[in-house]
């Protein structure tokens, strides 16, 4: 389909290449049109509706919701193409959809949802069972139980109070603090975990701190939650400043402008010439000073785990040739587990 001045157009089989669109294109616009198309059919693969199902192809759709164009035909074919809930892997086995036990993971946290209230919302996957608003769970992270009783369910702007929900879908439920990114809530009585979500390396790096000294509280108090939800990572040297690891510089820009847009806090930002960061295994803190020299800095993560932050991969290699019979390096993603677990 086709947006044109008289609304939406339905090509033939030749898509694009349908003659329909000279009379709504000019001729430089539709060979631009043509052009690109061909170099996406160069680059992709060809449509397979089976590996899809199977999660071994993705499907892009191009389109902008700002003036309605392609959105319709997105919807429409994610309700076509869009798998039935599987099994999803677990520390106790995969988890079927059809188990009678309710559990879910947290995907997303989203602070200031209603900036007027503050509000946060965790938004849940469930993978079994029946969703019961007020319903008790556990939280396996801590072993805490919790009564959810505040659940929601969005689309766009728009936001209502969901009852009952089943495997597959996705609610908002209200979060004070209590969750982290990848934390399994279930009613099983095994001590289930998902398996953690990926967390990526940081190839950019920023130190950050308040213009306004007076706006300190309101500064660590957004730098805190905007890290929870996970699209930034944030890190502490010795003398408690503050850079953020990213892998694009747009992190950087959302994270400014929620700052400023939901806590009154301008900010200012340094480049700094890091571009790799490894965690540390089985050393504590104090025992990790002595290797921190001018090609590196020591910091820690919002866990409190030990990172060496690197210049380079050239420098990173030096310095574990040099110490790799005292100290075990891994990247993001080999701690992913662990901090999942936690």
């Amino acid at each position: 389909m086709f947006r044109g001045e008289k609304g939406m157009l339905t090509l033939n089989e030749d898509g694009v290449n349908d003659p329909i669109l000279a009379d709504y294109l000019t001729e430089e616009n539709l060979t631009n049109l043509r052009d690109e198309i061909d170099l996406l059919d160069g680059a992709g693969n060809e449509i397979d509706v089976d590996a899809i199902q199977h999660g071994k192809l993705t499907p892009v759709f191009f389109g902008t919701a700002l003036v309605d164009f392609g959105v319709t035909s997105f919807l429409n074919h994610y309700l076509e193409m869009s798998p039935a809930p599987e099994a999803r892997k677990s520390n106790v086995g995969p988890i079927d959809p059809t188990s009678e036990e309710f559990s879910g993971f947290v995907f997303k946290i989203q602070a200031n949802m209603n900036p007027a209230h503050r509000d946060r919302i965790a938004f849940v996957r469930i993978c079994s069972g029946v969703f019961e608003r007020g319903m008790d769970v556990t939280l396996t992270r801590t072993g805490k139980k919790i009564k959810l009783s505040q659940s929601t369910q969005l689309m766009a702007n728009d936001r209502e109070t969901v009852n009952q929900a089943f495997a597959g879908d996705v609610i908002g439920i209200y979060d004070s603090g209590t969750y982290q990114i990848g934390d399994t809530i279930t009613t099983s009585k095994q001590k289930i975990a998902f398996e953690a979500l990926p967390t990526f390396p940081p190839e950019l790096f920023m130190r950050v701190s308040p213009i306004n000294s007076l706006k300190s509280k309101h500064f660590h108090k957004g730098v805190e939650q905007l890290a929870q939800e996970g699209a930034i990572q944030v890190y502490r040297n010795e003398y408690n400043e503050i850079y953020l690891g990213a892998v694009g510089q747009l992190q950087f820009e959302v994270f400014e402008y929620r700052l400023n847009n939901e806590y009154g806090v301008d900010i200012r930002m340094e480049s700094v010439s890091y571009s790799v960061a490894r965690w540390v295994k089985d050393k504590e803190l104090k025992a990790l000073k002595p290797f921190q020299d001018s090609r590196n800095m020591l910091v820690t993560d919002r866990w409190e785990r030990p990172v060496f932050l690197f210049a380079n991969e050239f420098t990173f290699d030096r310095f574990k040739e040099r110490y790799e019979d005292e100290l075990t390096l891994v990247d993001a993603l080999d701690v992913n587990v662990e901090i999942g677990a936690e």
